[in-house]
């Protein structure tokens, strides 16, 4: 299988909150999509090194909702399905090629390769995302983004 071209490492923009018996991803861009884009990139770093991940393959995704949080929520429960396939996929990368606003649907493609556990050390396996205290802030000055995650 031929290796997928990298589009380039963008810049960490999240950071892990504490919460209690789960975790807050905490995540920002320049716009909502590239906040989007980089609380599901955390997602998969609480579950790994993200260094120690290669672009070897891509996986395109789709997700829609009734409102901004449902579309993040299965946003993100589409790209954690991928980490439970058969084989596990690890991803690295997430461009959004399709940001519908009025239609609360995405189309992404996320970036990675096979989880191996010789290479990737594991982290904590994240069991489920959740609704609780779920945030979207979407101004002129902020773009970000809360999400609890079940580990």
């Amino acid at each position: 299988m031929a290796a997928v071209e990298s589009k380039g490492c963008k810049p960490k923009k999240y950071e892990y909150l504490d919460h209690t018996a789960d975790v807050q991803l905490h995540a920002w861009g320049d716009d909502l999509k590239e906040a989007f884009e980089q609380v599901a990139v955390s997602m998969f770093g609480y579950m790994t090194e993200l260094e120690t991940v290669d672009i070897a393959r891509e996986e395109i995704i789709e997700a829609e909702g009734e409102d901004m949080l449902s579309l993040l929520f299965h946003f993100l429960d589409e790209s954690l399905f991928l980490m439970c396939a058969d084989p596990y996929f690890i991803v690295k990368e997430v461009e959004i090629t399709e940001f519908d606003r009025e239609n609360f649907k995405i189309k992404a493609i996320e970036r990675g390769e096979e989880f191996d556990l010789k290479k990737h050390p594991q982290g904590t396996e994240v069991k489920a995302i959740t609704y609780s205290n779920m945030q979207i802030h979407d101004n002129d000055k902020k773009h970000e983004v809360f999400v609890i995650i079940d580990i």
